[in-house]
């Protein structure tokens, strides 16, 4: 089954997160196959074999299994012999060599998307700093999947229609729902991502000739559009209410506005806004 390239990248991310922050050679992870009670291995980093590539883990077997089914992290000292978990996947795991494994699962809205896997070829404790290096590893991932999450739903539910009416208003408040996301997002290319679908929502071909507004301008004229104070406005971007003021007063200056609702106008005019 095919695995979406933007969700494997957040796993493959904090796996690069887990093996720095934890110190453990070896990491590799996956997602739950939609409509399934399994975890793909999809992404490997630090091993020396493809014995576990492709692994599919069934929830409640093995380690990554258990921590699908629990919900929760869990770890071996030494996993050929463990008596804390099933041993389905004993071949692949002894072929890589590994003896003490961590696992531990991501969550997004209560449900396991996925499993973060770090490990040693030497059976020793994996103390509680280690433990919760991975953990924190996996929450940077549970926050990509959601904010993703929130960015898909928020474009399904705005399906364009003829300017004006309910229809447009629904996609005027998606957009400005999506330009408060992005700057929460902390990989670049998903933000990126982000702020082309926000352009999508955008009516005609994009900002028409003449004044040039910045990222931030924008936001703040899109939370000003659908009714936000400033105080609401600086809540929802995550900065001060004096900031908000500052790039309000920059954007209105640019567009010759004298008023919050001619800045709206003429940023929808000139191509800014839907």
């Amino acid at each position: 089954m095919a695995v979406d390239a933007a969700d494997a990248a957040q796993i493959r991310s904090a796996l690069v997160r887990l093996r720095r922050t934890t110190g453990l050679p070896v990491a590799f992870g996956g997602l739950v196959e939609s409509g399934r009670r399994q975890v793909r291995i999809s992404e490997l980093s630090g091993t020396a074999t493809t014995a576990l590539s492709a692994l599919a883990v069934t929830a409640g077997n093995g380690l990554g299994g258990r921590a699908v089914a629990l919900s929760r992290p869990c770890a071996v000292t030494d996993y050929s012999v463990s008596r804390q978990i099933s041993h389905e996947y004993d071949l692949p795991v002894a072929a890589e060599g590994l003896r003490s494994v961590l696992a531990v699962p991501v969550v997004v809205r209560r449900r396991v998307r996925g499993v973060l896997y770090g490990a040693l070829r030497s059976a020793q404790p994996l103390g509680d700093r280690t433990l919760s290096a991975a953990v924190a590893a996996a929450r940077d991932a549970e926050q990509a999947l959601v904010l993703r999450e929130e960015a898909d739903e928020l474009l399904a539910a705005a399906a364009p229609g003829p300017a004006g009416g309910a229809a447009w208003e629904q996609v005027r408040e998606a957009h400005a729902a999506l330009r408060a996301l992005a700057p929460r997002i902390t990989d670049p290319a998903l933000r990126d991502e982000l702020l082309r679908a926000c352009g999508l929502l955008v009516a005609g071909d994009g900002p028409v000739p003449g004044p040039r507004l910045a990222p931030r301008e924008v936001d703040v004229l899109a939370c000003v559009a659908g009714g936000a104070t400033n105080g609401e406005a600086a809540e929802r971007l995550g900065v001060g209410p004096e900031t908000v003021k500052s790039y309000l007063r920059s954007a209105m200056r640019k567009l010759g506005a004298r008023t919050r609702t001619e800045a709206v106008a003429s940023a929808r005019r000139t191509g800014w806004l839907p």
